[in-house]
């Protein structure tokens, strides 16, 4: 539905293969999310070595927690301004290299709870500018054409990274202590951001700038506000970002619907995670469709699929009774996800003017941060007011609406763009 009709140019995977600074990018920013996830397990782990052991407890996790978690809401659409401003292999090479060295700083300063949460706030507040500086990198390094396949792969790293990141995380910190004991754990996380740095140090943007001495100075405020103007006014634009941020809602809400699905199987309650990680790789999967077959799908409305997919998935979720269906149905509702992930943010990186991809990506990812946060307090108290199939149907009538509410909003903006 969204790309432009295909043209003799190779549009999958294949033709991304042969872009050498789109794929330095893509290692590069692999690298970093894979960095990103292991970062937070290293911080829960440390916990023992900066408090006694009488002290480490909910309240302690939830500060670290919030330390890693409020940059994202305060400084989400900050990060975009800035990308507008500041020449964006800057922004991310220099997010890497100083995220590297705090987190080679750590193990030589005092070991007290403050710095460390110090560090967690800081090293989360650079992160703000990396990813938006990252999604407005795409289209300068990717033909319109190619831009399908291009979210398709990212979006399937990025999955990826999440599902390995978390798997991987805690072995690898051990097997790097035992060579160096006393600061492994925090040089392999330091050096995997400057590893993402150095990578992406020989990209070439097309980034044509022009520098007028008589603009003001930056007023982030003023800027965040010029963003919101832009989308408020394009309403295509804003109907794929509604789509982005209902996405995310639901994958945070699953989390929580995923621990009583665990109970209901009568699992241990860790083995939630089994769920989460099957919709991760139903998402990669449904990339992989649409970065291969993308450019064929071009007409077809990809997005009200994906939330009809999703919708009957959450739906069936209430009569399912054992482990490997409802694994199955989690990669179904994945596929869904990425038809819908994948296509509206591929129609943002091409409908919005350059000039306004750092505000409009800041404030996407600001959005989505407080998307993937507040969905967990709501579900929980809803779970437990009403139970956990009436949560699911009314979450499978709402995601249904949503699609077929905003495709029809939007249906004939897409035919003139197409």
């Amino acid at each position: 539905m969204l790309p432009p009709e295909p043209t003799a140019i190779n549009n999958g995977f294949t033709g991304l293969l042969k872009n050498r600074g789109f794929m330095l990018l893509w290692i590069g920013q692999l690298i970093s999310q894979l960095a990103d996830k292991v970062f937070f397990v290293l911080m829960i782990a440390l916990l023992k070595l900066y408090l006694p052991s009488n002290e480490i407890n909910g309240d302690a996790r939830f500060y670290l927690y919030m330390a890693f978690t409020v940059p994202a809401i305060l400084f989400g659409s900050a990060g975009g301004v800035i990308v507008d401003r500041v020449p964006k292999k800057l922004i991310m090479v220099g997010s890497d290299v100083v995220r590297g060295i705090f987190m080679v700083l750590i193990p030589f300063l005092p070991r007290q709870f403050g710095i460390l949460l110090f560090f967690t706030f800081g090293i989360s507040t650079v992160t703000q500018f990396f990813a938006p500086a990252e999604q407005a990198s795409i289209p300068l390094l990717v033909r319109k054409e190619g831009l399908m396949a291009a979210n398709a792969l990212f979006s399937s790293t990025m999955m990826a990274a999440l599902i390995i990141g978390n798997a991987v995380a805690t072995p690898m910190l051990n097997w790097f202590e035992i060579f160096n004991k006393g600061f492994g754990k925090e040089l392999v996380v330091g050096c995997l951001y400057l590893i993402s740095a150095v990578i992406m140090m020989p990209i070439q943007f097309r980034e044509h700038r022009h520098i007028d001495k008589t603009a003001p100075a930056i007023n982030p405020w003023a800027e965040f506000v010029l963003g919101l103007r832009y989308l408020r006014q394009n309403r295509l634009v804003w109907n794929a970002m509604l789509q982005i941020v209902t996405l995310y809602c639901v994958f945070a809400a699953l989390i929580e619907l995923a621990i009583g699905m665990a109970a209901r199987l009568h699992l241990a309650p860790e083995e939630f995670s089994s769920f989460v990680a099957a919709a991760g790789v139903g998402m990669v999967i449904g990339a992989a469709i649409l970065g291969n077959f993308g450019h064929r799908l071009y007409n077809k409305p990809l997005p009200l699929i994906g939330f009809l997919i999703m919708a009957f998935s959450l739906g069936l979720f209430i009569f399912i009774d054992n482990q490997p269906l409802a694994l199955g149905l989690c990669i179904f509702l994945g596929v869904g996800a990425a038809f819908v992930n994948v296509p509206m943010q591929t129609l943002i990186q091409q409908q919005a003017p350059s000039e306004m991809h750092g505000k409009v990506f800041g404030f996407q990812n600001h959005a989505i941060n407080i998307a993937l946060t507040a969905p967990l307090l709501i579900t929980t108290k809803l779970v437990n007011a009403f139970g956990l199939s009436a949560v699911l149907f009314g979450m499978s009538i709402v995601v249904g609406a949503i699609g077929v509410w905003t495709w029809q909003n939007t249906r004939r903006v897409l035919q003139d763009v197409i």
